[in-house]
């Protein structure tokens, strides 16, 4: 799967404050879910397709070394972006 520039560029702007922070914490998280969701769906019709598999745990861990980056560093932030985004802890 992969983002058209548009979406990416949605997403940054929404969670990442503008179209080219694109290294901002809150809009990485973002872009991974994005990507974890399509590759869950994507899962759910290929149960065995275990490429995928393992690129989805790789995914769902550099997320969540990002959040656990976070909220060391601003824990309202991180709050307000797994409640925004919908990740349970």
């Amino acid at each position: 799967m992969t983002l058209s520039t548009e979406n990416k560029q949605e997403i940054f702007e929404k969670f990442g404050k503008s179209k080219t922070n694109t290294g901002s914490t809150e809009g990485q998280v973002a872009l991974f879910t994005e990507r974890i969701n399509h590759l869950t769906g994507h899962l759910k019709q290929n149960k065995k397709d275990f490429a995928t598999e393992r690129a989805l745990v790789t995914l769902v861990g550099k997320r969540r070394k990002l959040l656990d980056y976070l909220k060391n560093k601003d824990i309202v932030k991180y709050r307000e972006l797994i409640k925004e985004l919908g990740i349970r802890k």
